[in-house]
């Protein structure tokens, strides 16, 4: 075994990013967006992922071997052709413990030493895999919550007990987390006077996602939406994002404005309405039913995963978020990019409200409640001389403007952040400026 630390040091120093998967997630789009922006000739990543093993082979199999029966996920491309490469380990089910732990030792056994560190994303069981990697080499460990909260049931509890082990400051090199209530979440509640606890935000690709109105009118006229009113939801179908709320708002959207005898909305008389919903996942099929249940069928747009999502959102005029829980939302950043008001659920950190775009409401009260703030803003978009503000809500372009401006100086683009994480990549040091401040403003703590 080589002795611990040690790491290879011909060519770039290379990170190895531990996920489930790579397909087109919160998660996994912001790392790959760190990605794309660092000096790749200093700095390379490459992807641990886990996949679907045959029961009993799990701890046979090699990595080699796992890739060639899985099949390519949405990243896998953009990984490989940034000179990142990709690794498999059999998918961790709670009864195949010891052999998911003995897959994982002879991987990194094989690895020996390649990693200058290894940051786990999948965090459920991190508190098993960067021992491992650490025994083997891994210079730094470093876990990275995504999220605060977690699924419901035995799922969920499993997932707390499994993360336990997390909270000891002794565990890692570094802690790192998108937001300070996902910190405090995993890590436990004074983890933030630990000065290797981190929060590094989502941040994102900010002039990606300026408006455009060229953009908005073409992705508009093609997919025949010219004349409608447009509520989107950027994110995968999973219990965490509540599409049944989502779709319940907009059907009282659409009732409201049939029902509207006292004019109320007259300004949005005459417009469809249309509720774009982009991402994937295991609940789709089932929010597909419920849509035409509650008779919004046809206006519902389910359109998948789009590469092009910046697109997207130019299309959009309202930006719609019930949240059960949620690290640090990146959609939500982006929304407010391209110069959206967002209505978000009070189950998100106030982490992400980087501008005067951003109002809440409470889970708590009922679909229609949601449904009349929608369209008084939309309302009030109209009317934006009745809103005192910065925001100049009634030019679309402006609105993006100023909030492209808000967002970078919070720390939330990905270029300056980049340069951030490249300089602790390298050297494996983190600057500290106390738990309440940041590397450049307000966002960036540790």
């Amino acid at each position: 075994m080589r002795e611990e630390g040690a790491v290879r040091e011909k060519g770039p120093v290379r990170i190895l990013q531990v996920f489930g998967s790579l397909g087109l997630g919160g998660a996994e789009s912001r790392v790959v967006d760190l990605y794309r922006h660092l000096d790749r000739s200093r700095v390379q990543f490459d992807f641990l992922v886990h996949t679907k093993a045959e029961k009993g082979r799990e701890e046979r199999l090699s990595s080699k071997t796992l890739m060639a029966l899985r099949k390519p996920e949405y990243f896998d491309p953009y990984i490989t052709k940034l000179g990142g490469r990709i690794f498999a380990v059999p998918r961790f089910t709670g009864r195949n413990y010891f052999a998911y732990k003995k897959a994982l030792q002879r991987f990194f056994a094989e690895h020996e030493g390649e990693w200058k560190m290894v940051q786990g994303h999948m965090t459920s069981t991190a508190a098993i895999y960067l021992p491992i990697a650490k025994k083997y080499g891994a210079g730094q460990i470093i876990p990275h919550v995504r999220s605060a909260g977690t699924d419901p049931g035995l799922k969920g509890i499993v997932t707390g007990l499994l993360r336990r082990p997390l909270r000891k400051s002794s565990f890692a090199d570094y802690r790192f987390a998108c937001t300070k209530q996902a910190a405090r979440a995993v890590y436990g509640e004074d983890c933030l006077k630990d000065e290797r606890v981190c929060v590094i935000p989502n941040a994102v690709d900010v002039q990606n996602f300026v408006y455009q109105e060229e953009v908005r009118e073409d992705l508009r006229t093609e997919l025949g939406l010219t004349s409608a009113v447009v509520i989107g939801h950027v994110g995968r179908f999973h219990y965490a994002k509540n599409h049944e709320f989502l779709l319940q708002v907009f059907a009282q959207m659409k009732k409201l404005l049939q029902e509207d005898e006292r004019n109320e909305y007259a300004l949005l008389h005459g417009l469809s309405l249309r509720l774009l919903l982009l991402g994937e996942g295991e609940r789709m099929d089932g929010m597909r039913d419920l849509a035409k249940e509650l008779g919004i069928g046809e206006e519902v747009l389910f359109l998948g995963n789009r590469s092009n999502a910046s697109a997207y959102y130019q299309a959009m005029d309202y930006f719609l978020f019930p949240s059960r829980y949620e690290g640090l939302p990146g959609t939500v950043v982006e929304a407010q990019a391209s110069g959206l008001q967002c209505l978000l659920s009070d189950g998100i950190t106030d982490e992400v409200d980087l501008t005067e775009l951003v109002s809440r409401k409470s889970l708590q009260e009922e679909p229609e409640a949601w449904a009349k703030k929608v369209l008084a803003d939309l309302i009030l978009k109209e009317n934006p001389k009745e809103k005192e503000g910065v925001m100049p809500l009634g030019d679309r372009f402006s609105c993006s403007q100023v909030a492209a401006e808000q967002i970078t100086e919070a720390g939330f683009d990905v270029a300056v952040q980049a340069r951030r994480m490249q300089e602790f990549y390298e050297t494996g040091r983190m600057m500290r400026r106390g738990s309440e401040e940041t590397w450049s403003t307000k966002k960036i703590s540790c």
